[in-house]
């Protein structure tokens, strides 16, 4: 199994250009919190303390999980990420001006048209092309970023 290290270094190699990844800053997340709108819209039959639960709860501990197994620390970032996630998600779908999913299809689209032109500037395919896994590295990719600001190790 590749490391953290390996991971983001093999993802960073075809997100070079500036613009491409300025782009990467504002359509990764929202892929991300789109994903997550589409599977927290599956209501499952239980409810547990009041609330309905989804598949988004679900796919969330295994992601987690997953980021655990990459590094002991990023983990806690993309789990606080995931939990900003799921409180925009309830936020909208409780407001009520669009249904959930239709605003994460929406923003899905318009994202991944994003990320394709940043590549096309860029002149290097999606890592994901390459391995599927790399759909889960790019929020880390980010997340290390901004733990490196912060002087947080990986």
């Amino acid at each position: 199994m590749k490391s953290i290290q390996q991971w983001l270094a093999e993802y960073g190699e075809s997100h070079q250009n500036e613009t491409n990844k300025s782009i990467h800053w504002i359509c990764v997340p929202v892929i991300f919190f789109s994903v997550l709108g589409l599977l927290y819209s599956i209501k499952l039959p239980w409810v547990i303390e009041g609330h309905t639960l989804n598949v988004a709860m679900i796919v969330l501990l295994l992601t987690i999980a997953y980021y655990f197994s990459l590094s002991r620390t990023l983990w806690i970032g993309m789990a606080g990420f995931a939990i900003l996630c799921g409180w925009l998600c309830h936020i909208i779908e409780k407001a009520g001006f669009m249904p959930l999913w239709l605003f994460c299809v929406i923003a899905f689209v318009l994202a991944w048209v994003g990320q394709f032109y940043g590549h096309k500037v860029e002149g290097k395919k999606p890592s994901f092309l390459k391995d599927l896994q790399f759909l889960m590295i790019g929020p880390a990719w980010l997340m290390s970023f901004i733990y490196k600001k912060l002087g947080i190790g990986l």
